[in-house]
């Protein structure tokens, strides 16, 4: 049996490059020709394609899955599920964890991916639970980082847990592009010795090692890897399915994928590439090695929405004041992976010592949640002038409860028209009000655009 490949081009590799603004529009054409390819899985839900196809792109993200689903018929379904925090970027109830994952296999999902930002598998045992018992493969993901609390061992370890919570396969989840070819191997091998489970290696190109580490990972055991059709390959995204297949081809890896099937996908992708070129979502520079995230271990989603940031700010000069406290606040909140969330509040929190002139002079919501165990535990201790300042200002985080489904229920009901409008309030509440009164109007025969909303009444123009 030879290597199964995940194709990432419809999730992870158009959220790397193009900041997830694919529609499903352009996804449909080609779904029947990436199912004929017949790759082990399609990843194509999950992630930031939830939270972008609301507040974006005016979607339904579970009318996208609904719509692949249809034209799918031999390939698995994958999507990216961030345990306890799902597609968002905080902790959700269990009433909401339970039925958004019921509702996503429902829907059409085969393999859910799941990770927690801080490697905390306390965070996880609940949706890989529910993923089971509603008959999803459920495949543990460990979120790879280096740090000197981060090493073999602690992997091993998180995947003999994962393998005791019940999941169907292992995934070393390289999110930063950090994972040497010679630690794949290790990495690999000592984790296939202990679990005996599938293997799936998921890296990044940023730094110019992913292709080599697939290698290498391949050679000690690994199972599965995710590739990207070229068009969308490289850079902050995975490496290109077209260079994997031949390179396995012939060996005893060999995935039985055709590569003239890949050329014609290829060719639909091109002209789409070179659309968000010439827009401006997809910024050729960042398709070159960045070797810089070895030093920093800033994946590239992470770098962009910092450059953001700072653009905004009219301080993109301070960014390399930037790039170098990224790693001290990393430190001072006991290594997290930067992963989202935590890649969101480090970054947030690194912008903010560095513009005001003084380390937590400032310290956001987020940083103070975090430190009060909002998000799990840490991997290491966090450090004690952090603690100190946020107990000498009595700090607390402006933290809602988080929404429980009833409620959810109440808040909408007179905009729902199916169950998983419930599900999308719940997470997004302010996204999905805005798309519900959108839709209605629409419904109505009239412009969304003209709707005047005014403290949540939504009104419509005489």
């Amino acid at each position: 049996m030879g290597v199964k490949i995940v194709e990432t081009v419809l999730r992870d590799a158009q959220q790397s490059l193009i900041a997830t603004r694919m529609t499903t529009d352009e996804m449909i054409p080609v779904l029947e020709k990436i199912d004929a390819a017949r790759f082990y899985a399609m990843e194509v839900w999950g992630g930031a394609t939830f939270d972008a196809a609301l507040r974006y792109l005016g979607e339904d993200p579970w009318e996208r899955l609904r719509e692949i689903r249809k034209r799918v018929k031999h390939t698995k379904l994958q999507m990216l599920l961030r345990g306890q925090n799902l597609v968002g970027y905080k902790h959700y109830s269990d009433d909401v964890v339970k039925a958004f994952v019921d509702k996503a296999v429902q829907n059409g999902i085969d393999i859910v991916r799941i990770f927690d930002a801080l490697n905390d598998v306390s965070n996880m045992e609940l949706s890989i639970r529910t993923a089971k018992r509603a008959g999803a493969h459920v495949q543990g993901a460990i979120a790879y980082t280096i740090s000197p609390v981060h090493t073999t061992e602690t992997y091993v370890k998180m995947a003999k847990e994962l393998a005791e919570c019940g999941v169907d396969s292992i995934c070393i989840k390289d999110m930063a592009g950090l994972l040497s070819p010679f630690v794949a191997e290790t990495l690999v091998r000592e984790i296939k010795k202990e679990v005996r489970l599938p293997v799936d290696l998921h890296s990044h190109y940023t730094s110019g090692l992913a292709s080599m580490a697939y290698i290498k990972g391949i050679e000690a055991g690994a199972d599965i890897v995710d590739t990207a059709i070229s068009p969308f390959a490289m850079g902050t995204s995975q490496p290109p399915t077209e260079s994997i297949v031949p390179a396995l081809s012939g060996t005893k890896f060999d995935t039985g994928i055709d590569i003239r099937t890949l050329r014609e996908i290829a060719r639909y992708f091109k002209p789409l590439r070179e659309k968000y070129i010439k827009n401006g979502l997809l910024d050729p520079m960042i398709l070159s090695a960045q070797t810089d995230v070895l030093t920093y271990q800033i994946p590239g989603g992470m770098l962009s929405n910092l450059i953001s940031q700072l653009k905004g700010m009219g301080a993109l000069n301070r960014l390399e004041e930037v790039l170098e406290e990224v790693p001290r606040v990393r430190k001072d909140l006991g290594y997290p992976p930067l992963v989202t969330p935590a890649s969101q509040i480090v970054g947030t929190q690194a912008v903010l010592n560095v513009l005001s002139g003084e380390r937590y002079k400032v310290i956001i919501d987020e940083v103070k949640a975090y430190v009060m165990g909002a998000y799990g535990k840490p991997p290491a201790e966090i450090s004690d002038e952090l603690m100190k300042k946020i107990s000498e200002e009595g700090l607390q985080p402006a933290e809602a409860e988080p929404i429980r489904l009833e409620q959810a229920k109440d808040a909408v009901r007179e905009y729902v028209e199916k169950e998983e409008d419930v599900l999308t309030y719940a997470l997004f509440p302010d996204i999905a009000l805005d798309f519900f009164k959108k839709r209605q109007a629409k419904h109505l025969g009239i412009d969304p655009s003209l709707i005047i909303e005014d403290r949540g009444v939504v009104s419509y123009p005489v």
